[in-house]
């Protein structure tokens, strides 16, 4: 039984880079890896650059598991990983078949201009039509990863400067791309025109560092600069260690309107990182508080109200849908009533599976004490399959409350994701399954009011960003970039 993919939506993926540290590189990608696990937890692997006799030196070390099981043991990070750059990347597979090693990256080949290893975040859209090109023109691919995509573009550009190869592969591909990139003498990031996928740029002494999220950042001490932009190539070299002054060009001469994936915000994001310029916890207060707003919860006796989160991803959501009920006048109070517990690991067996019942106790229990009689407010970011939501619910009802209202921070998910959230198919997607029908979901997983943001209401607790910034598609099913008509995870597997 995978506890990871019971029924959220699963990230892409998580990556890392620094460049300059001459001492921990590998240790530093370790510790910014292990803060961005959240974003992968089924593979993770460094590679790390270092001068061997004189000459540049790729040491490579990846591996199916957690970063914490990977790297344990037998000096891997200061001895073989050793060495003043590195990258890093923690997998959870939309594109590859999931167990395959062949698939974990980062990817390392060496063509004409030396060594190159890159780690990318996010999905092409175009990877099976570019991939067939390729395939028809020669070239063989060693994964499933529509990563290699990009190793291939520019190991085959005939360009003789390193980054116009980049820029020029960059040009060729669609869709959701934070990619890092290492080669024997430059620690190189870009981001898909449309911003996707968030990626950002720090500082720790004389090194930089570019990663997903700014929580890799904190762990390291680094100081946070900026965003890496839409549409932007970085570079960061000796020079650039010297001048403190990061190389910048750009993909595309004409920008393209900014599609932030709205879901960081929701659900995928550490609550203590700051993406899209701005703080994820602000942002999710944002949504509690319009959701509050739009879609308050009274008791009918005048009692208070107990607002209870999911956790982790719901917690904040919760804190601010209780605090607006409290400005509405509704009396209320917020409550710890569902304890996780943090020790499952990445998968956990049931001798045999005969109790398929177990299901999400293994994960959470009640606080009986807290919900019995009382009119209870579930807060939670999503609902996919709804299968989690109805044994919650279940768990919930066997503490015998007056009442159980559930409140979802984003609207009912419709559709696939073709930019790097791993959903189910359509098919699975319980607000598909139902027509769209939220009376006939509320009535599926038991409980007495269920409530979803709309779209509209979801955009407008988007706090220092304009509306037009995001990507809804999952919602609105409005793709904003054009989709390979041979998109498909599971064609592209085989």
């Amino acid at each position: 039984m995978n506890f990871n993919t019971i029924d959220k939506p699963r990230c892409n993926c998580g990556v890392f880079g620094i460049f300059g540290n001459a001492a921990d590189s590998a240790v530093n990608t370790y510790y910014g890896l292990h803060s961005l696990q959240h974003r992968g937890q089924e593979a993770a692997g460094i590679v790390s650059l270092s001068d061997k006799n004189g000459s540049p030196y790729f040491s490579l070390h990846k591996d199916l598991g957690l970063v914490s099981e990977i790297f344990a043991g037998n000096n891997i990070l200061e001895e073989k990983l050793a060495g003043y750059a590195s990258i890093g990347h923690n997998r959870y597979s939309t594109f590859g078949s999931s167990d395959s090693r062949k698939n974990i990256q980062p990817f390392v080949v060496n063509y004409r201009l030396g060594n190159l290893a890159v780690a990318h975040n996010g999905n092409l859209t175009n990877a099976k039509q570019v991939r067939t090109e390729l395939v028809n023109d020669g070239a063989i691919f060693q994964t499933t990863s529509d990563t290699e995509v990009i190793l291939h573009l520019i190991a085959r550009s005939k360009l003789e400067d390193q980054i116009d190869q980049i820029r020029e592969a960059l040009s060729k591909i669609e869709g959701a791309y934070s990619v890092i990139l290492l080669t024997n003498d430059k620690l190189i990031a870009a981001r898909d025109a449309n911003g996707f996928k968030p990626l950002c740029i720090g500082k720790l002494n004389g090194s930089f560092i570019i990663t997903s999220e700014t929580c890799a950042l904190d762990i390291n001490t680094a100081e946070y600069i900026r965003d890496v932009e839409p549409g932007e190539i970085v570079v960061i070299d000796k020079n650039v260690l010297e001048t403190k002054e990061i190389k910048s060009f750009r993909i595309f001469d004409k920008p393209r309107p900014t599609k932030h994936c709205i879901f960081e915000y929701i659900y995928f994001s550490r609550p203590d990182s700051r993406i899209f310029g701005t703080n994820v916890d602000k942002m999710r207060r944002k949504l509690g508080k319009v959701l509050a707003q739009e879609h308050p919860v009274r008791d009918k006796d005048g009692e208070k109200v107990i607002v209870i989160s999911v956790p982790d991803s719901s917690n904040t959501a919760a804190i601010g849908y209780q605090n607006q009920l409290e400005k509405l006048g509704i009396p209320s109070k917020l409550e710890i009533g569902l304890i996780r517990s943090h020790y499952i690991g990445r998968t956990f067996i049931t001798p045999g599976q005969k109790n398929r019942e177990i299901g999400v106790r293994i994960k959470f229990n009640t606080v009986k004490g807290v919900l019995e009689g009382r009119t209870v407010v579930l807060i939670d970011d999503s609902i996919v399959r709804g299968t989690t939501s109805k044994q919650l619910v279940n768990l919930i009802r066997e503490a015998n409350p007056k009442s159980i209202h559930v409140r979802i921070s984003s609207p009912p998910i419709l559709n696939p994701c073709y930019y790097g959230m791993d959903f189910p198919s359509k098919e699975e997607l319980i607000a598909n399954r139902m027509d769209k029908d939220v009376e006939k979901i509320s009535k599926y997983l038991g409980v007495d009011s269920l409530e979803y943001m709309s779209i509209e209401e979801l955009l407008g607790a988007m706090v220092d960003h304009e509306e037009d910034e995001f990507c809804t598609a999952c919602f609105s099913g409005i793709y904003p970039t054009s989709i390979d008509k041979f998109f498909s995870k599971e064609e592209f597997d085989k």
